[in-house]
């Protein structure tokens, strides 16, 4: 037993009354919360004590953040960090719901009749209390809150059904240490910078000042220097131990936010009880007078104060504190030994991709944003380049889809940097298409909010490189959600990303990369790499789909080198141009070029063109277009291979973490036992000018490869 536990009687009875200016209902209601809160962190020790919990960083001493529930209705979307125990349990009240105490315990039992993410984490979130689960611990779900928020006001504007109240308040909470990460500094900032515009930003920031982040301190008054004073964040400073200061205050922050469609800041001050977690042995940084000093400003205190001027007695209000300990512990036996994810399976269900019907494609007269009238029907099109598929296809999707959004760095009047995206905003509107701040981290943000928003974003990352600052946004919240909810949430999304090699007259390595082995180890994730004209337009159709029909995250490579290629063997030829396609692409399946008897090429990409042009140079070789690198069309690729009895993997990434690692790796597995090789670029960034020829993989290695292969 703890001392913050073991002299709660005590220090109760030398409490003095304090008044209260809001209802004795409401703050008995809310006390109930905060101490089935406290009894849940108690427990939760208690279990992992006897083997059968699995999770005690707990919410002792921020139990104030029952008054923030208190002050938001229960309609609005709440995105919370890990010490929201009390908040949940006020949400869950305000709905009338029982059962959100044992939920908290179920997650802590890694049960699988936890309600949300059950028994895969212990995380608040709840679809019937609108509290969207979160597992960050730095902040990495503040950029979704923004988009959230966002995206309220945009979903109205658009005639898109949301599930949101149009006057809904977004409220998201993290702690003083994570108020210094990019992720929060980012989100805040590109609030700000909506808000400053005139965009409606409706999201209550609520940091939950402890004054220490593990075993760090926070420097006093930081977070009020941080952020008191930015211009259009109104602030707000509460004591997070005075639940009736702190119902003022929450009830004033979330009151701004909602009349005025902007963001606002409101710093509780709180205490850390019990440490940071059952682990952690806080007298290794912390000294007595410290721990103490802390233990005295126990909210759980406070609002004994308060019932204590309302009439309560000292022994009633001690009474009720062992009472909520029983019912709590009595929940805690209930749920020990309930039964866990039994297997690999079980435990990755939510992951797995539902079958997607086959995409029924535009045919006829279509919009064509680039035509030189400024848009039209265009009944039988010319050929298309790779850029001009992509364009078509995303005017057919946001004509077919009106939920649809074209976003990013200069996609909007400029067309982006390469012209795929050029005329959209024209023809669809800067509702639908539209710039944004240069930020990464934000424009993924915006696309997760607006994925649990009733909209399905299609959000652009100019470059490949630009993309790992932001990469957390994908990994940590857009892949997870659907695991960490089973699938009650989801935040569906089309990423498409320029990149790869081979740029002429404009490079070096942050305009050529071809990086991906951050994105080939996300579970769940959907990447599609698309060579072809007519395959990148059908691709792009058949992520839309998935994203619609199932929440996938699908990350849409497009090949910067081949944006605007026409020809294939010489000047003219006009072979790399493509009408629009016409047959469904689905996930997981390859396209193969030729029959030939002696050699396989497996590609991707730019390696696709160059396999093509070897395979007219050495007679016996089929090329394989693997079109998806996750999940890789294993069924496709074994059976050419088999074809042949002989393979090369071309691939275009670095050689350490690279595609064909994946691919060489999924033929041992299936039991092919032919000739195996492969042929990559070298494991270097890209240089300027001629020198990267000496790193990007070649034509003349390809040809030099195969050749051996077949010999």
């Amino acid at each position: 037993m703890s001392q913050v536990d073991e002299l709660f009687a005590e220090r109760v009875h030398a409490l003095k009354p304090a008044p209260c200016a809001h209802p004795l209902e409401l703050v008995d209601r809310l006390y109930d919360a905060q101490l089935g809160s406290r009894h849940a962190d108690l427990a939760a020790r208690w279990l992992q004590s006897q083997g059968q919990g699995f999770y005690t960083i707990g919410s002792s001493g921020h139990e104030g953040n029952a008054a923030v529930a208190a002050a938001l209705r229960p309609t609005d979307p709440a995105l919370l960090h890990y010490r929201s125990g009390a908040f949940y349990l006020a949400r869950a009240d305000q709905h009338g719901d029982k059962t959100a105490l044992r939920d908290i315990l179920l997650g802590v039992a890694a049960a699988t009749t936890e309600p949300i993410a059950g028994g895969r984490h212990k995380v608040f979130g709840r679809h019937d209390l609108a509290v969207i689960p979160q597992t960050s611990t730095i902040a990495s779900h503040l950029p979704r809150a923004m988009g959230v928020a966002f995206s309220i006001a945009r979903a109205g504007k658009l005639g898109v059904e949301s599930p949101w109240p149009a006057d809904a308040v977004v409220v998201t909470s993290f702690g003083d240490a994570s108020a210094n990460h990019s992720t929060a500094t980012g989100a805040i900032n590109a609030a700000l910078h909506a808000s400053y515009q005139g965009l409606p930003m409706p999201l209550l920031f609520v940091c939950e000042d402890n004054g220490i982040g593990i075993s760090v301190r926070t420097p006093d008054g930081w977070i009020k220097q941080a952020y008191g004073q930015r211009p259009g964040l109104r602030y707000f400073d509460a004591d997070g131990t005075d639940l009736d200061a702190t119902l003022t205050m929450a009830t004033e922050a979330a009151t701004f936010v909602r009349r005025n469609r902007r963001p606002a800041f409101l710093r509780l001050r709180t205490v850390r009880l019990l440490g940071h977690a059952g682990s952690d042995v806080e007298a290794a940084y912390r000294s007595p007078a410290e721990i103490l000093a802390d233990e005295e400003l126990d909210p759980l205190l406070g609002t004994a104060r308060i019932l204590l001027g309302a009439g309560c007695s000292a022994a009633e209000i001690v009474d009720r504190y062992e009472a909520k300990r029983a019912e709590v512990m009595q929940i805690a036996q209930d749920v020990a030994g309930l039964p866990q994810l039994a297997s690999a399976e079980a435990v990755t269900a939510p992951l797995r991709l539902a079958k997607i019907p086959d995409v029924s494609l535009p045919t006829g007269a279509s919009t064509d944003p680039r035509g030189a009238t400024g848009g039209g029907a265009v009944a039988s099109p010319d050929p298309l380049t790779l850029s001009q598929s992509i364009n078509r296809a995303l005017a057919e999707v946001l004509t077919t889809h009106p939920e649809a959004m074209v976003f990013g760095e200069d996609v909007g009047r400029k067309g982006g940097v390469y012209g795929v995206t050029r005329g959209l905003q024209k023809t669809f509107g800067a509702a639908r298409v539209f710039d944004t701040l240069l930020d990464e981290q934000s424009i993924l943000g915006l696309a997760l909010g607006a994925g649990v928003s009733g909209l399905l974003p299609l959000p652009e990352i100019q470059y490949l490189a630009y993309l790992h600052n932001a990469e957390d946004q994908l990994r940590g919240e857009a892949a997870s959600l659907k695991f960490f909810s089973q699938g009650q949430y989801r935040n569906p999304m089309v990423l498409r990303i320029a990149g790869y090699g081979y740029q002429k007259g404009f490079g070096g390595h942050f305009h050529n990369d071809d990086a991906i082995g951050v994105l080939r180890d996300i579970p769940g994730l959907v990447i599609a790499s698309p060579s072809r004209p007519d395959d990148a337009a059908a691709m792009l159709h058949t992520c839309t789909a998935a994203a619609r029909h199932d929440g996938a995250v699908c990350v849409y490579l497009e090949p910067i080198a081949l944006y605007h290629r026409r020809d294939l063997h010489e000047d003219g030829d006009g072979e790399w141009l493509a009408p629009p396609p016409t047959e469904h692409v689905p996930i997981g399946r390859a396209r193969t070029y030729g029959d030939g008897q002696d050699l396989t090429l497996l590609t991707f990409g730019n390696g696709v063109p160059m396999s093509l042009r070897v395979a007219a140079r050495v007679p016996g070789v089929r090329v394989v277009d693997l079109r998806w690198l996750a999940p890789l069309p294993v069924e496709d690729l074994v059976r050419e291979a088999e074809a042949t009895g002989r393979v090369l993997v071309v691939d275009e990434t670095r050689r350490s973490g690279g595609v064909s690692e994946g691919v060489l790796a999924a033929l041992v597995d299936a039991g092919f036992t032919g000739r195996m090789a492969r042929v990559t670029s070298e494991d270097s960034f890209v240089p300027l000018g001629a020198a990267a020829q000496h790193v990007l993989l070649s034509e003349e290695t390809i040809e030099k490869a195969a050749r051996d292969l077949i010999s």
